[in-house]
C-alpha cells in the first residue's frame, strides 16, 4: 500500500502541490496524512501515526525529503526502522527510491544537505537580527505608545 505524508510549517501555506504530486504518484486521497509543524521536530502527530500504520511491503511517499525531516538524525533512525520493517520510501521530486541501493545512498546524502540548509537559514536569520542595530523585527505598530496607553 502507498501511504503519503505532507507537511507545511504554518497554516497559511498551501498543500495543493504536495497533494497533487502524491495523487499523481498513486496515493489514494484517504491515505495522505498532513502535519502542520516544523521539519526540525522529530515528533509530529501525523508522521508518528503514519510510521505506526506502515507494514511490511508498504511504501511511504513524500514529495521532497525536506517535507519528511530537516535533521540528519531523524532520517537515519527512520531509515534503520524502515529497513528492519521492510518498508519502502519514495521521494517523488528527488527521484529517491530506497528499494534500490542507489536510492538508499542518495537518501542519506540528501538528509545531510537538508540539515545543512536548515542550519544556514537559522544562521542567516540570527545574522539579520544581530545586524538590526536596535530595530525590532515585525510590522510597525499601528498605535503610538500614547495611543495604546488608555487601552491597557
Amino acid at each position: 500500500m502507498l501511504i503519503g505524508y505532507a507537511r507545511v510549517p504554518t497554516a497559511d501555506q498551501n498543500l495543493d502541490h504536495q497533494f497533487d504530486s502524491l495523487l499523481r504518484a498513486g496515493v489514494e486521497r484517504e491515505n495522505i496524512h498532513v502535519d502542520q509543524a516544523s521539519g526540525a521536530k522529530a515528533s509530529r502527530p501525523k508522521l508518528d501515526l503514519v510510521l505506526q500504520l506502515l507494514r511490511k511491503v508498504d511504501t511511504l511517499q513524500v514529495t521532497r525529503l525536506d517535507r519528511l525531516s530537516r535533521s540528519v538524525l531523524h532520517p537515519v533512525t527512520l531509515g534503520a526502522d524502515r529497513l528492519e520493517r521492510s518498508i519502502g520510501l519514495h521521494v517523488i521530486e528527488q527521484g529517491i527510491d530506497t528499494s534500490i541501493m542507489e536510492g538508499h545512498a542518495m537518501f542519506g546524502m540528501l538528509s545531510v544537505l537538508a540539515e545543512l540548509q536548515r542550519e544556514l537559514i537559522v544562521a542567516n536569520t540570527n545574522d539579520g537580527l544581530a545586524s538590526a542595530r536596535g530595530r525590532v523585527g515585525g510590522r510597525r505598530p499601528k498605535l503610538t505608545a500614547d495611543q495604546a496607553a488608555p487601552a491597557q
